[in-house]
């Protein structure tokens, strides 16, 4: 099949996780040949995120006045974004219209399995929009995952690399990474990190400004030592992830990317103000841990609900080699999904022209 031109569709909320969700896809796409225009309404975090853009990936930024070149093939709305109403002109006027999904928000949800490919007409337009749902099963859309990934990650000198940010790993010192978003028992739910060697490599951002709070203009306490980080691209961030012991991330984005990582890892999961993120939450342990020694899961469930402040600060992590097998477990279920790029792909070609 000739490669097809996809329109991706993204609107900057906050935390820019949309954006880099979209960025990952839009490269993978490119990687596998695909022509891909990036559209978002605040390109600016790409300056740092994907300096170096991506071959095959353009990006542009939209507003209401933006003059819309013809519509690609696929276009994509991610997260509900809704392609702007010009655009969405020029897709119904179109001889063939272009295949339209909306790409939703990842979740481990029972739902996700009964939505995913749904059409939806849309009576306005006359088009027809399809929802595809990333996912942890082979019901669903799968996961964002490069296909160099795994050849990347065993070839990945974690010593060189952190030698490149000033930090020289020191023998019996566990390394720990921290991405969250505000995080008011930080103090007592990071209090065991201090009773032996640990070094905590601090994402830029809202992390940097707590940790640096609570430990002060040294940043050290204890046998803890933090270290606050520059803004990573993509990129490197993966590499932060593949350096560490243990990985703080929030959101979507570093969730992902972290279980590809195969460490431990703790989900500080976009507090909602209904309640429904602890559901969700509590729906990926649910999966996650399916497999997992019983004890090794009840200690990973109270540290996470916990730093989620969903039940009070516990002082009880894992123990440190079952919480790694458990992780890489997990890792091994995830690969025997095919990936969110591919399956896009193939979804868009096996999509009557007809319709």
């Amino acid at each position: 099949m000739l490669p097809r031109t996809w329109d991706i569709f993204c609107r900057v909320v906050d935390n820019f996780g949309d954006i880099g969700v979209c960025w990952r896809l839009a490269a993978d796409l490119a990687a596998r040949g695909e022509s891909v225009r990036l559209w978002a309404d605040d390109v600016s975090a790409l300056r740092w995120m994907a300096p170096n853009g991506a071959p095959g990936v353009q990006v542009a930024r939209w507003d209401d006045d933006t003059r819309w070149p013809e519509p690609g093939d696929v276009v994509i709305e991610a997260f509900g974004c809704d392609p702007p109403a010009s655009f969405g002109s020029r897709m119904a006027a179109r001889q063939h219209p272009p295949l339209w999904i909306n790409l939703e928000y990842l979740s481990a949800e029972g739902y996700v399995e009964r939505n995913h490919r749904l059409r939806s007409p849309q009576a306005r337009s006359g088009l027809i929009k399809w929802f595809f749902y990333p996912g942890f099963t082979v019901a669903t859309g799968g996961l964002i995952r490069e296909a160099d990934l795994s050849t990347r990650q065993r070839t990945f000198d974690a010593g060189a690399w952190l030698r490149t940010f000033g930090v020289e790993h020191r023998p019996g010192e566990q390394t720990v990474s921290m991405f969250c978003y505000e995080q008011p028992n930080l103090a007592a739910l990071l209090a065991p990190l201090t009773s032996r060697p640990t070094r905590l490599l601090v994402a830029a951002g809202t992390a940097t400004r707590q940790v640096a709070a609570w430990l002060g203009s040294g940043l050290r306490l204890g046998q803890l030592e933090a270290v606050l980080l520059p803004p990573l691209t993509q990129l490197d961030y993966d590499h932060l992830l593949w350096s560490c012991d243990v990985n703080f991330v929030r959101g979507e984005d570093s969730f992902v990317r972290a279980q590809w990582a195969g460490a431990p890892f703790v989900w500080q999961i976009y507090p909602q103000q209904d309640g429904a993120h602890a559901l969700k939450l509590e729906a990926f342990l649910m999966r996650h841990l399916a497999l997992a020694e019983a004890n090794v899961a009840a200690e990973i469930k109270a540290l996470w609900r916990a730093w989620n402040a969903l039940s009070d600060p516990s002082s009880n992590w894992p123990a440190p080699d079952a919480w790694r097998r458990q992780a890489e477990t997990w890792r091994n279920t995830l690969w025997q999904q095919t990936d969110l790029a591919q399956q896009l792909i193939d979804f868009t070609a096996a999509f009557p022209a007809e319709e």
